[in-house]
């Protein structure tokens, strides 16, 4: 596997994280560069370790992995989105949504990262060693999470309740459109 193949292969798996670090982006109402490095560095992480989890899961996993992972990604991101869309309708109230709330972003990485838990164990098959993939993986999520969270801050004040409910609808439609896809496969 090239160094291009991993490349354009990072920015597939990119896209999910880059979508829910819009959607947290959104819902900062204080921007502040800990903030998007915080967001980030967990997808960023996330997205280097599930590749080398899921290569040395092997082929012992493969079956497994093939007829849950979506349905997890599903239930985790639609139900975080419905979350998300639940709380841009109530009232401003002293308690807000802490989208850095290290539970969310843990839950939020995990469910962003199935997919490459999967290309791993597909890189067990084809002999392709996981390091070198799980560091560009994970520098390319980072990059594109750190963008994307300034992204969604920028819109985020101009449109507030209408991104965020916008943020939940993404996530919702990132889980549709991995189970729709293996469902389809």
């Amino acid at each position: 596997m090239g160094v291009l193949e991993i490349v354009v292969l990072s920015f597939g798996l990119a896209t999910d994280a880059f979508a829910a670090s819009i959607s947290s982006g959104i819902a900062i109402k204080k921007m502040k560069l800990r903030h998007a490095l915080l967001i980030a560095s967990f997808f960023g992480v996330f997205q280097a370790l599930m590749p080398v989890i899921g290569w040395l899961s092997g082929i012992w996993a493969t079956e497994y992995i093939k007829t849950v992972d979506h349905w997890v990604a599903f239930v985790l991101l639609s139900g975080l989105g419905v979350k998300v869309i639940w709380d841009s309708f109530k009232e401003d109230e002293e308690e807000v949504r802490d989208p850095l709330n290290l539970y969310i972003l843990f839950i939020v990485a995990i469910a962003t990262s199935i997919d490459a838990l999967a290309v791993g164990v597909s890189m067990s098959f084809l002999g392709v060693f996981v390091i070198k993939p799980a560091i560009i993986i994970g520098i390319i999520t980072f990059i594109t999470s750190f963008a994307g969270v300034y992204i969604g801050d920028k819109l985020g004040h101009f449109f507030e309740k209408k991104l965020e409910v916008f943020g939940g609808l993404v996530l919702i439609g990132i889980g549709l459109k991995i189970v729709i896809e293996h469902v389809s496969s």
